[in-house]
């Protein structure tokens, strides 16, 4: 038996990223769902992701992906939290502070007029997918999406990690948050498991990334 599992995704991204992943849970007999964040707020984003687990039928295991694991940090009532190259903030930190000016993604943004940011379409692949395939770096590439700029700036009023049993994936050839960033990180956890792999190892290294995330979700 398994608990249920949510994934969130990080910013620029959608759901639809990490469809694969789900995909790979379910063959493996985990149900995971994957709520949509852009909510307006880091605040909003929390709230929607308290929601689901609110709604679930046993307590989840909730996985953050980069931008998501600030998110799993504020949610309440998970039976396990999963970072995946991920931020694990304190009270009063943000991922904007966290990664810091240096962070590896910044050259990879751009501001709109509107003040949002976007990745760069031809730097998407050298930051964010790396070891992925042609085909997963073509669909990763269509569905990012623009970012408000206050997400990255959002702070949790509560940090899960130091209640919650949590595992850490680190993806030591990262190029959006360094892997000594993520080292820093993932010295909050319980557990830390590293994997030789991009930023999005749950597109180039999904049957493993899927067999950690049913490990936390086993009864």
């Amino acid at each position: 038996m398994s608990r249920p599992v949510i994934l969130v995704h990080g910013l620029w991204h959608q759901p639809e990223h990490l469809a694969p992943l789900v995909e790979a849970l379910a063959d493996a007999g985990v149900q995971a769902t994957a709520p949509r964040l852009h909510r307006g707020s880091f605040e909003a984003d929390a709230a929607a992701v308290q929601e689901a687990v609110d709604a679930a039928e046993a307590a989840p295991v909730l996985v953050g992906h980069s931008y998501g694991g600030a998110v799993v940090t504020d949610v309440e009532g998970a039976a396990h939290l999963v970072y995946l190259a991920a931020f694990v903030p304190d009270v009063g930190e943000t991922t904007a502070s966290l990664n810091g000016r240096d962070g590896l993604i910044n050259a990879a943004l751009r501001v709109r007029d509107d003040g949002a940011t976007e990745v760069r379409p031809e730097l998407a692949d050298q930051h964010l997918y790396a070891d992925c395939t042609p085909q997963q770096r073509a669909r990763a590439r269509a569905l990012l999406v623009p970012q408000a700029s206050q997400y990255r700036h959002g702070s949790p009023t509560r940090t899960g990690w130091r209640t919650t049993p949590s595992t850490y994936i680190l993806c030591t050839e990262d190029r959006a948050v360094a892997p000594a960033t993520q080292r820093r990180m993932a010295e909050r956890c319980t557990s830390v498991v590293e994997l030789p792999a991009s930023h999005s190892a749950y597109l180039s290294r999904t049957e493993e990334v899927a067999r950690i995330i049913a490990e936390a979700a086993e009864v």
